[in-house]
């Protein structure tokens, strides 16, 4: 059985989509219509960052670019970022895409290495 959608909230702008567990939050977004800034899409350039306000997302990579004080912090990259409860970003860059085709996005492809799948970095912020 498929596990259900999460709901992504964006601030300031209020936006809201669903995204699906195995689902990054980018893809999610671009599939709703919300355009996230974003370039590289396996979690190194870091274009698409933003903080997390509540909720816990999953990165879908061991190493993602981000410092450990950045993660602490509540900074994810929604690009190799998968929900994994309803979450709010805070997003201001994020822009609804009007009258225009749903884009068809492919998966990044993930770097080379070991993804072990039992280990937990899984970011969470309460409020």
């Amino acid at each position: 059985m498929d596990e259900p959608p999460f709901r992504v909230t964006l601030q300031p702008q209020g936006w809201t989509f669903e995204a699906a567990p195995d689902q990054t939050l980018l893809l999610a977004g671009l599939a709703a219509g919300i355009r996230l800034p974003h370039s590289c899409r396996n979690g190194t350039c870091r274009t698409c960052i933003a903080q997390l306000q509540s909720g816990t997302i999953h990165h879908r990579i061991e190493w993602p670019g981000l410092s450990a004080e950045e993660k602490l912090a509540g900074w994810i990259l929604p690009c190799v970022a998968q929900a994994r409860s309803d979450i709010t970003l805070q997003a201001p860059a994020a822009t609804q895409i009007v009258n225009a085709p749903r884009p068809v996005v492919l998966q990044a492809p993930i770097p080379p290495g070991p993804m072990p799948t039992d280990r937990d970095d899984d970011v969470r912020i309460s409020t």
